[in-house]
């Protein structure tokens, strides 16, 4: 004998609302912008000197940027993974890096770590991708490879939180 649920009641509708404006961040606190932008070029040059590879960077700031919704950030980073070399096969499948065999072993360490950097739900998923991209990468390229998820799902906040919201989405 299957059970049946009772239907749950329809919500009201919601009031038409209007489209909220930007919210201007970056105009209201140009000198956090500008601390974000030095910590940004902090985190770049510190990467660089670690020996970490500009492009392996990139698919980072990109894989983050997905996860965030940001398509600002999405569109400037697979433009810069592109003029980096990157493959047009590469970006289209980094969505789906976990299920690809096109990505190294220390791509695909970054990756999860850079994953776990911006869920932060999962707290054990975070100790593996550590783990795994210690296993891979030097230290120093592993913390750099998470303070280059921070400071890129600082700026996907800052792009999503800023942007216009349609009336239609509230």
């Amino acid at each position: 004998m299957t059970e049946t649920l009772p239907q749950a009641a329809a919500l009201p509708p919601m009031p038409s609302l209007p489209p909220l404006p930007p919210l201007p961040m970056t105009e209201s606190g140009p000198q956090a912008f500008a601390a974000v932008h030095a910590l940004h070029a902090a985190v770049e040059g510190a990467a660089a000197a670690a020996g970490l590879d500009p492009l392996l960077l990139e698919l980072v700031r990109l894989r983050c940027s997905q996860l965030n919704g940001c398509a600002y950030c999405v569109g400037l980073h697979a433009a810069g993974a592109r003029k980096a070399g990157e493959q047009e096969e590469r970006l289209a499948q980094l969505v789906v890096w976990r299920e690809s065999g096109l990505f190294t072993p220390r791509e695909r360490a970054a990756l999860a770590l850079a994953e776990a950097v911006t869920r932060l739900t999962d707290r054990a998923e975070g100790v593996r991708a550590r783990r795994a991209a210690l296993g891979v990468l030097s230290e120093a390229e592993t913390a750099f490879v998470a303070w280059a998820a921070t400071v890129v799902n600082t700026y996907n906040r800052i792009a999503v939180t800023s942007r216009p919201v349609a009336a239609e989405t509230l």
